[in-house]
């Protein structure tokens, strides 16, 4: 038998054994986990070899949020919004420029009329700062609140964004969390913990709306939806404007602000081109002698490499040559400490797959992405990697170039999004 605490169901979507719904507080609500050969949780259809020894079906797609079976119910309970009154929940002490306050203040009418929103910035334009007063509204007017982003990197970027500029009670969510669930008015997550919740929020927030695993997954957009509040809304950031994001503007279903400009004022660093050949042979002294002058002049960076195979090679030849660096990559189970050498700047530069080519903060890097010509390197991620450059108000500035055998159609792409964007932001008046 399970002890279910009343709080923890509250607009939750909890796996139980049928021995234990006769535990279950008053008022829940009860569902088969697994109805018609489809899963209550995620949607998924079930497939013939998704089976268990003892003939149970189990859900395959939502597994890593703990199994599902065909024997297990769903239960949940309405979303009370049961918070203390907050009425100063912001302490942030920063300023907008006047065209953030002008996004913001698009953000809060928004909210006001209960409309969809996206924010269409650039890099370093400043996008968590700008929700800083439709959070504080939203959370004064008893609304509870997700902010999610698709990868753990960007959510814990947020989440200490978020700490120090609020004095709320939150937990933080996703795969290897330190953080237990517990019921708060304001949750930080993955997409993925998403598929925990039903109708549980008045607000959620949609970090790198664009970005894999979210962008174009199914299961992910339908227990965002599932998340929701039928009378919810969604706040979708992104500095790089995908198809699906596109036509909901077109079709005039969520409202739209667009900021072409950084939050300091200066221009988005653009790319330089380098040519280079068989650089997995042997790695180009034009490399070597980069990444040496950047140790001399104490600039840390950031090395984007097409595959994970690349990561510990280049690695490797780096320390030979007395550059002091780290790999990561997705599967990297150190990776977050890593990251964390590389903000502390214990080390020279970090080598890295496109998972940190978003979301991630880094102060007065340059960045090189060798390989540049490969498939991986769409136009949008060339423009997020660009975007880790010049971030910080000490250091506007910075380089970004790329190592290449070939001038791609994808790097002309970025290379003229970035300069139109540029043109662009020189005539908005901050």
């Amino acid at each position: 038998m399970m002890f279910y605490e009343e709080t923890l169901l509250y607009g939750r979507y909890i796996v139980c054994e049928k021995e234990d719904i006769q535990q279950l507080p008053v008022n829940v609500k009860v569902v088969p986990a697994i109805l018609e050969k489809r899963c209550g949780r995620c949607q998924s259809k079930i497939l013939k070899k998704w089976q268990l020894p003892n003939n149970m079906s189990y859900c395959w797609i939502c597994a890593k949020m703990g199994r599902i079976t065909s024997n297990n119910y769903l239960v949940t309970m309405e979303e009370p919004n049961n918070f203390k009154n907050n009425e100063n929940p912001c302490i942030w002490e920063g300023k907008l420029t006047k065209l953030q306050q002008t996004i913001s203040d698009q953000q809060l009418t928004a909210l006001s009329t209960k409309t969809s929103h996206l924010t269409y910035a650039v890099t370093g334009a400043g996008k968590t700062e700008m929700l800083f007063p439709m959070l504080t509204q939203a959370i004064i007017d008893n609304m509870r609140i997700a902010v999610v982003a698709p990868r753990i990197d960007v959510v814990i970027e947020l989440q200490k964004r978020i700490q120090a500029a609020f004095n709320i009670p939150f937990v933080t969510l996703y795969g290897g969390s330190k953080d237990e669930y517990k019921y708060t008015q304001l949750v930080i997550a993955t997409t993925h913990q998403l598929m925990g919740f039903k109708e549980a929020f008045d607000v959620i927030v949609l970090d790198e709306a664009d970005a894999f695993p979210y962008a174009g997954n199914e299961v992910l957009e339908h227990v965002t939806k599932q998340a929701l509040k039928k009378t919810g809304i969604c706040f979708y950031l992104t500095a790089t404007l995908n198809q699906q994001l596109k036509r909901l503007v077109q079709k005039n279903e969520i409202a739209f602000s667009t900021l072409p400009k950084r939050f300091h004022g200066y221009a988005l660093p653009n790319i330089t081109i380098k040519f280079i050949y068989n650089w997995r042979l042997k790695l180009p002294s034009k490399i070597i002698r980069h990444v040496r002058r950047l140790k001399k002049l104490q600039i840390k960076f950031l090395l984007f490499v097409p595959e994970v195979t690349d990561v510990e090679m280049i690695v490797s030849k780096l320390r030979k040559v007395d550059i002091n660096v780290l790999g990561t990559y997705a599967a990297d189970e150190k990776r977050l400490e890593k990251v964390q050498l590389m903000r502390d700047e214990k080390i020279d530069g970090l080598v890295t797959t496109t998972i940190l080519e978003r979301g991630v903060t880094f102060k007065g890097i340059d960045v090189l992405i060798l390989g540049g010509d490969e498939k991986i390197f769409t136009a949008p991620t060339i423009i997020q990697i660009a975007g880790r450059c010049g971030r910080s108000i000490e250091r506007p500035t910075g380089t970004v170039t790329a190592y290449v055998r070939e001038k791609t159609k994808q790097l002309n792409i970025a290379i003229a999004e970035i300069n139109y964007l540029n043109v662009l932001g020189k005539k908005y008046d901050m």
